[in-house]
Order: structure tokens, then sequence, then C-alpha cells
């Protein structure tokens, strides 16, 4: 996969680190407004953006500084014909690089959400239990990811499969660029394996669809109708214990002009269960605006991408042989069982690559 040299025009030209600065300046200035903290919502994303900001500008200018330092002793170097001090700035070159090309990624999450916190529902696709099965191998795959970046997840609700695995789940997953990161996960994931619950071991091929939206912001991106939505109260069905069954602590919220139903029984508390359902609508509302939003770009580019089923975006194979494709991009491994523990950057950074250059 081929990237930008540091320092290089074009890598100036699509990433504008100028612009970021000037950004963290307007928003800092807010910062001093004496109301800054009487919504505490917004400020609070304002204070997420200039964290955000300052990571992505301090690490630019610092890779900056060490291009510009190698190419002063690279020039010294060759006026002086120093083989000795060549064959030195060879490590600190592939250093530099190794660096930029993880901040170039980084300079890549600018889209307008791509900052948030991420919310992930999975639904496992036609195919019983092979495929509930699999979609609790994909709930495990997110969550050793977000675990390995040290970002906080929460699962908010499973329904469980009728043998084994799940039959779909939502997970919450905080952390800096968490859904910038994630949304290249949004798609149909298809497995092919050995079945481990047919007795003749034969081949099966399971689907499980991944949906990934950004954390809304409650006043910020959009208000809900306090009328417009229904909230209903039942008794968990899911493990946790039995005070999860003595008191109808799970809750379920229907917003009646979408049609949209989210429930919530993982929580210990009513309370809790509310606030976790009201996260989730308030993303998949938000979703939905996104998605009208690219639906009226596509008309007028000509083109539109369908995340339905017989689209999927990435293949696992097991057997016969061991490969993870991504069919957007055609990066591939043979490490199965890396990619299964979590780690998947080089698909998502692969995916960052390929979208740079496109009209947002």
């Amino acid at each position: 996969m081929k990237s930008c040299d540091a320092g290089s025009p074009r890598s100036w030209s699509i990433f504008d680190i100028a612009e970021k600065e000037k950004r963290l300046f307007e928003l800092e200035a807010k910062t001093s407004d004496p109301g800054f903290w009487s919504d505490q919502q917004t400020a609070q994303s304002v204070m997420r953006q200039i964290g955000a900001l300052k990571a992505t500008v301090s690490q630019w200018r610092d890779i900056e500084k060490s291009v510009a330092g190698v190419a002063e002793v690279i020039s010294i170097a060759l006026a002086e014909n120093d083989q000795s001090l060549k064959t030195d700035l060879h490590a600190e070159i592939d250093r530099i690089k190794a660096n930029f090309d993880d901040i170039e990624v980084q300079l890549m999450l600018d889209g307008p959400y791509d900052d948030r916190d991420a919310i992930l529902a999975i639904h496992a696709g036609a195919g019983g239990t092979e495929s509930q099965d699999w979609a609790q191998m994909l709930m495990r795959m997110f969550l050793r990811w977000a675990e390995r970046h040290r970002m906080q997840s929460d699962v908010l609700d499973v329904s469980p499969g009728d043998e084994a695995g799940i039959k779909s789940a939502t997970i919450g997953i905080k952390g800096n660029f968490a859904y910038g990161n994630l949304k290249s996960e949004h798609g149909v994931h298809r497995l092919v394996r050995l079945s481990p619950f047919d007795a003749d071991h034969a081949r099966h091929t399971s689907f499980a669809l991944v949906e990934v939206m950004p954390e809304a912001e409650a006043r910020t991106d959009l208000q809900i109708n306090p009328e417009d939505i229904r909230v209903d109260t039942f008794r968990s069905s899911g493990p946790g214990g039995q005070h999860m069954q003595k008191s109808s602590s799970a809750v379920r919220i229907t917003h009646a002009p979408s049609g949209l139903v989210v429930s919530c029984q993982s929580e210990r508390s009513q309370h809790q269960n509310k606030e976790s359902a009201l996260r989730v609508l308030y993303a998949r509302l938000l979703e939905i605006e996104i998605v009208k939003r690219e639906a009226e770009q596509a008309k007028i580019k000509g083109k539109r991408i369908d995340a339905g089923w017989g689209n999927q975006i990435r293949s696992y194979v097991l057997h016969p042989y061991k490969m993870v494709k991504d069919h957007r991009t055609e990066y591939e491994t043979s490490n199965t069982a890396t990619v299964l523990d979590g780690e998947i950057d080089e698909f998502i950074n692969a995916y960052l690559r390929s979208k740079v250059g496109e009209e947002k």
C-alpha cells in the first residue's frame, strides 16, 4: 500500500494542517466565553474536538521537524561524502516513515463525525446457529479491538442465539476517533469454515451485518420531542443475575415519527437502561440523516454503495485455506487468528487510504 512522502506538498494539500490549527484557535477562543460551561454537553463536545485537534497538529509538527533535521544531515553527509553518516541515517529515515504512515492515517479522519464515539449493531444473517455463532465471533473481535486501543466498550444490548452465539448485539465504544476508524466495518461480513455444529463437519458459509453509527450529541445534532417517544419496561430475559428478573428493569423505547424501536436490558437499573436506549436511538436517528445526505450526494455523483445482503465487504475464510480479504480495497492476510482477535487496523487503514481524494 503506497503512501505519501513525509512532508510532501500532496500530504499538506490533503490534510491542511494550517486549517486545523485555525480551527483549534477558534475552538479555544470559545472556551474563554463566560457562559461556555452553561451547556455541559456542548462544552464537552468542544473540548473533545480541541483534544483531537491538538494531538493531530502536534504529531504533524513533530514529524515536520524530524524530516527537516534529517534533510539537513543528509545534505552534510552528501557534501562531505561521509559513508558512516549515510548508514546511520537509514534507521532514522525508516523510523520517520513509520511514524508518518501512522500519522497519515490519523489525518485522514477528518469527516464531520470521525472524532465521535461509535455504536455498533451486529445482526446474525440467515442460517441459524452458524450465523449466530459468527455474529458472536464478530462481537468479540470488535471488543478485542477496543481493548487493544484502550477504548471503553459497553455491551448495551444482546439477544442470545437459540443454541449458541447471538442473534444481535449493540455495543458502545468510547475513544478518540472510534467512529472514524470503525466506520470501515459497516457492511456484511462473510465467514467460510468447517462447521463445529454440523455432525458431518461440512463446510458452511455464514453472514452477519455490522452497522456502525456515530454517537449523537443531543441538542447539537438533533432534538427529539418527548411526546414522540413511548417508554415501556419489561423484565430482562438475558443473563445477568437474579436481580434482573425481580423487577422490570429492561427498557424499550419507540420513536413514533420514524417507527424505530430500541431496547436495552444489560444494566442493573431501569434508569441506566433508559439512558443506554436513548443513546442508541439518537445514534440511529443521526444515521438516518447521514444516509439521506449521502443518498442526495450519490444522485449527483451518479453512484450508490449498497451495504445490503449479498454485497459483503469482507470474507473470512478458515477452510480450505486461511485468508481474510476486504473486497473494497483488496487488502488481505492469511493470519486469520490475529484478525479475529481484534487486529483489524491494517484493514481500517487500507479503507481510509482508499477514500483519500473522494468528495465529501
